[in-house]
């Protein structure tokens, strides 16, 4: 490992830390279930969570937020039922195409589709229509407890302005450096988590309330990685936003570079 790289390593750890002392656990992802997860993962592609929500309150209401439940209604209505996600015509056939896949390659089981080993499964998932890697990972990570990091939009802003990667770094380059970063982080301290930002009615990153999924067992790695994403994404929608960032109140505003 060189020193550029190890640099950067330690640098992730510390925003890490310093992100979890100040806002403390994000509860991403906020579903019930691991299919609500993947649903919801393909529900937020190109568009805000307050969407995505109406979309899953939809098919909570009708009962409908489940495999079976996708598998058995009508594409133009389910479509109708997506609508406020956007793209639901997109949507609504590609989740229809998931449940497919799920039923011939695992026989309609996440149990065993999750128990493929990650970067196998990874490719699985990126030969469906409309899966990124930002999709493909979120559902490995927040549904299936795979150790694998999500980069956004936020995560590459933000690393970029803190010269931590350059601006042709890819997906993956900064995935790995994230998950070699995170690699032996281990469940923090309750010490650690900070609930003080929430405390004085301040802003708590991208925190959502607990829910079945955000509390289920998970290794420290895992853990950690879930965690930095939410982290992540608390500071790209609150303080480094694409233009007039608000670096002045950020937490990580101390290790911002002096040139920026």
């Amino acid at each position: 490992m060189t020193e550029a790289t190890q640099n950067q390593q330690t640098a992730i750890r510390v925003y890490y830390r310093t992100l979890l002392s100040a806002w403390g656990r994000q509860h991403w992802w906020p579903a019930q279930a691991r299919f609500e997860v993947i649903v919801g993962a393909y529900l937020t592609q190109n568009t805000s969570w307050t969407n995505v929500e109406k979309a899953l309150g939809n098919l909570r209401k009708a009962r409908l937020l489940t495999i079976r439940g996708i598998r058995r209604t009508p594409q133009s209505q389910l479509e109708q039922l997506i609508r406020p996600s956007g793209y639901f015509r997109q949507k609504a056939q590609r989740l229809k195409l998931f449940v497919d896949f799920l039923d011939a390659r695992y026989s309609g089981s996440l149990t065993r589709m999750f128990a493929r080993p990650t970067m196998e499964l990874r490719e699985e998932l990126l030969a469906l229509n409309g899966v990124g890697p930002e999709t493909a990972d979120s559902i490995l990570l927040y549904a299936g407890n795979h150790p694998i990091f999500v980069v956004d939009a936020y995560t590459r802003r933000i690393l970029e302005r803190h010269q931590i990667v350059s601006r042709t770094a890819d997906y993956d380059e900064i995935r790995l450096l994230v998950e070699r970063a995170l690699s032996e982080e281990r469940e923090p301290k309750r010490s650690l988590y900070g609930p003080a930002a929430r405390a004085v009615g301040g802003p708590s990153g991208s925190s959502h309330r607990p829910s079945r999924m955000s509390t289920s067992a998970r290794t420290g790695m895992v853990q950690a990685l879930n965690e930095m994403h939410g982290l992540i994404v608390g500071v790209g929608k609150t303080y480094c936003l694409k233009s007039q960032p608000r670096c002045e109140q950020c937490p990580l505003q101390k290790f911002l570079p002096a040139a920026e």
